[in-house]
């Protein structure tokens, strides 16, 4: 990882202004069924879609804040990067998408029995947004309304 003095003066500034958002006290719901029971969705922020598909997310930083629902079942090769960030290296998600969306490793643990079932739909934003506010306001709700409708009961969020 770089240390702050070898970032680019454009970043610094960037990270600098960015409105983080403060949390407190951090939300938390307790899981309702044992985990070898529950339903488990995955949700990233590597702007993963499937081209001819999906849309893109565009090539301008930060603009796009929509979400895109792709099939679990989905070939994780046939999958974009939609990240319009170029602050982090897209190499090691060329060779395996599952670092930003471990498919793989979920039905692992499907097949092994460590979670009940992945759910049939995961949920793809690009991370690298400058309004995330709006992201809160207008596409999370769809987010929530999603998991719910595919009866979710756990997520685990894979940030890029």
């Amino acid at each position: 990882m770089a240390s702050w003095d070898e970032l680019p003066l454009r970043y610094r500034l960037t990270i600098r202004a960015y409105p983080w958002r403060r949390i407190a006290p951090t939300p938390w719901t307790t899981l309702r069924v044992p985990l070898r029971e529950a339903r488990v969705a995955l949700v990233t922020s590597a702007g993963l879609y499937r081209p001819g598909v999906d849309r893109d997310f565009g090539t301008r930083e930060g603009e796009d804040i929509t979400m895109r629902l792709l099939p679990s079942d989905a070939a994780l090769d046939a999958l974009a990067i939609g990240q319009t960030s170029d602050a982090f290296d897209r190499s090691p998600l060329e060779r395996d998408r599952n670092l930003a969306l471990p498919l793989d490793r979920m039905r692992d643990l499907v097949a092994d029995g460590t979670i009940g079932a992945l759910a049939p739909r995961v949920v793809s934003f690009n991370g690298s947004m400058l309004a995330p506010g709006r992201f809160l306001r207008d596409t999370s709700p769809g987010v929530i309304d999603a998991l719910r409708a595919d009866q979710v009961d756990a997520a685990l969020f894979v940030p890029v």
